[in-house]
């Protein structure tokens, strides 16, 4: 039951992603814009990652997480019925909000509902929700988009999240020790960080205006609104770190990120949440775009990634009791890496079947990272800190996912300009070959009906589209390099890891 309403929640970060075209055409704007779409729900989804902790202790975990439950659903209607881009935007921060506490707060009701000696097999189904989720949600909206509606990748979640509420409400109870330590802190007066809240919400937001709306807007030349936002995101975290240093309950402690294991798992998680999000991101993008793939199909090409990625879960679960995190962890890099590689090839005869093998490889490395990143955060942590590591793990994730889309959308774009400049340099319509091209394009044009001068205008256009489309295929080859070499480099971060202790109970907390 936890488990499908963590499934919805993660589900989310990427359902719209195959359907931002259908959803920047209904709304009047730009596919750039639109993107925001998924970055705001990332963003506002690791806000609420922080504060999750102390409200589920101050609250109890099931009045917290059936509230969270309650937010996203009602926000997930909305998002539906949105009539623009703002309120869509709006909408969706909510609901990000809402299902920010969700995965943590699953983690800790699982360790509580199941004996010690079985919790190895809740956390796999736990972690097939998490890892799965991206991957099936670009096929679902994509399906939607095209059968249905857009609307229908938000309003789906409607009678989803009622079910899960019904069942939370009749099947949930806090755990006596939840409720000793909620009596605790009420006895103690411990009161929420506002003020670390603040900065922590700030800076995060702040730095995704920045990196999302740098390109459009010129970065700091002349864009007052980038300036703002500059100046925002690096005076709140001027100003975050010594407060949450020396605050005595932090909503964030930041000194667990001192510690050479978790300090290390937290980048190696950031770096795969920008992997995940944004491969399940870009490979729709182009396929849509220069392949012809619709909405449907474009989720498709993910799907035999997904289906392999459940499959290699149940096997790393299994391998995890006898062979150490940090070489999962590595082995899982490399294969991703080998697969971003592939992905470099592509071409104009690049087939359905090259996208869906790679995104396999994908599937199969972020797999056994992810599973083994979770076991290994925990290594050499007291009791009470891994309510806090749980959380940063999974902000690492949502912010690493932001930031990955922003880092390849800013990637492409300027390497877009690149190329263009280069290629339009070797395109002389003086020399022969353009000239031959150009001849035998339009004899092309006039046997299908174009007059002389129409069918050299149609030749000319149809060059260009090829130009065109030849700097699309090396811009996100570019792409897919950068973040090839993002995920090459957890290899070496993998090997300072610690020798953790195998075959115990794996620890979880909200």
């Amino acid at each position: 039951m936890v488990a499908l309403a963590t499934f919805m929640e993660v589900l989310d970060t990427t359902i719209a992603n195959v359907a931002l075209r259908y959803i920047s055409g209904g709304l009047a704007v730009g596919p750039d814009e639109a993107a925001w779409v998924v970055t705001s729900y990332l963003v506002a989804n690791a806000i609420t990652l922080i504060a999750s902790s102390f409200l589920a202790k101050r609250f109890g975990r099931k009045a917290f997480f059936m509230w969270s439950v309650a937010l996203f659903t009602l926000s997930s209607i909305l998002c539906g019925f949105a009539w623009s881009l703002e309120s869509l935007l709006f909408f969706r921060v909510l609901q990000g909000l809402g299902g920010g506490g969700m995965a943590p707060l699953a983690q800790s009701i699982l360790a509580d509902s199941f004996p010690p000696q079985k919790r190895g097999q809740a956390f796999a189904l736990y972690g097939v929700a998490i890892v799965v989720a991206p991957v099936i949600g670009p096929t679902l909206g994509g399906w939607l988009s095209d059968n249905v509606s857009w609307h229908w990748c938000f309003l789906i979640n409607g009678p989803v999240g009622l079910i899960s509420l019904g069942l939370m409400s009749w099947l949930i109870e806090d755990s006596e020790a939840a409720k000793r330590e909620r009596r605790q802190l009420r006895r103690q007066g411990v009161r929420f960080d506002l003020v670390g809240f603040l900065l922590v919400a700030t800076f995060l937001g702040s730095l995704e205006v920045v990196l999302d709306e740098g390109q459009r807007k010129d970065w700091f030349g002349t864009s007052t609104l980038m300036n703002v936002f500059g100046v925002l995101t690096v005076a709140s975290f001027v100003a975050m770190i010594p407060w949450l240093l020396r605050k005595k309950n932090p909503v964030v402690d930041l000194r667990l990120l001192d510690s050479r294991q978790f300090g290390s798992c937290f980048i190696v998680m950031l770096f795969t949440g920008a992997v995940l999000i944004a491969t399940t991101q870009f490979i729709p993008q182009i396929t849509q775009e220069y392949y012809g793939y619709t909405a449907t199909l474009s989720g498709l090409v993910l799907g035999p990634g997904g289906i392999m990625t459940v499959v290699s879960m149940l096997v790393i679960g299994q391998l995890s009791g006898s062979v150490q995190p940090k070489w999962l962890i590595a082995a899982g890099a490399a294969i991703v890496a080998a697969g971003m590689y592939d992905l470099t090839r592509i071409n104009g005869e690049t087939t359905f079947s090259f996208f869906a093998w790679s995104r396999i490889y994908i599937g199969i490395g972020l797999s056994m990272i992810f599973l083994s990143v979770t076991t290994a955060s925990y290594e050499g942590l007291r009791k009470d800190q891994t309510d806090q590591a749980s959380a940063l793990i999974n902000v690492a994730r949502n912010v690493g996912g932001s930031m990955g889309v922003s880092l390849a959308q800013n990637v492409l774009a300027y390497r877009s300009q690149f190329h263009q400049s280069r290629l339009v340099e070797s395109v002389n319509p003086a020399s022969p070959a353009y000239q031959e091209t150009l001849s035998q394009a339009t004899r092309y044009f006039q046997q299908h009906g174009f007059a002389g001068p129409d069918a050299q205008g149609q030749a000319t256009a149809w060059i260009g589209q090829q130009l065109a489309t030849q700097v699309a295929y090396w811009a996100y080859i570019d792409v897919f390099w950068v973040l090839g070499v993002l995920t090459a480099c957890l290899i070496p971060l993998a090997m300072i890891l610690k020798t953790v202790k195998l075959g115990g109970a794996a620890p979880a907390a909200h």
